[in-house]
């Protein structure tokens, strides 16, 4: 059964086998996804790793989609898309072909069921909240406050614009 309409946020971010070309791709299967329709897509964005820092630079942007499906059935989607892209799942914060979260589902919010929502570490990342602002604007994020606030309670994290070549 299909749910009620909801907006959701989706992350986006490839270091491996041609990241720009991933993210592309990626958001051209999105955008076919059923029940869902693509409302915006943010500038792509180079970023350094998080975590594990001996790895290539990431490419990330953010989307913003209106689905009728529920939360985990967007998240199996989207983990179908990297399976597809191929993606492997070998170490934490590794590299990765395609890394697809979902960051928010309408103002779903929830800690003990998967998928946790809102993602629970988008507030600590430019590389999510910068293009977050390009597709959502200032929004609030549930726990943390506005996508503004929480950049600037970080950290010097290296993020640049990427050209758009779509």
């Amino acid at each position: 059964m299909m749910a009620a309409m909801s907006e959701a946020l989706v992350g986006l971010g490839s270091n491996l086998d041609d990241p720009r070309r991933q993210i592309e791709r990626a958001i051209a299967e999105l955008a076919l996804l059923q029940h869902t329709q693509l409302l915006a897509v943010s500038d792509l964005y180079q970023s350094e790793p998080v975590g594990k820092r001996d790895q290539p630079d990431f490419v990330n942007a953010v989307v913003k989609l209106r689905t009728g499906m529920p939360p985990e059935a967007l998240l199996d989607r989207l983990l179908d898309i990297e399976q597809r892209a191929g993606r492997t799942r070998l170490e934490r914060w590794g590299p990765r072909v395609l890394d697809l979260d979902l960051l928010m589902y309408g103002d779903v919010v929830r800690m003990s069921v998967a998928p946790i929502i809102p993602h629970p570490r988008m507030h600590e990342r430019a590389f999510v909240l910068v293009p977050l602002l390009d597709v959502a604007g200032d929004i609030m994020i549930p726990g943390h406050g506005n996508v503004s606030d929480c950049l600037q309670k970080l950290g010097p994290q290296r993020l640049a614009r990427c050209d758009r070549s779509f």
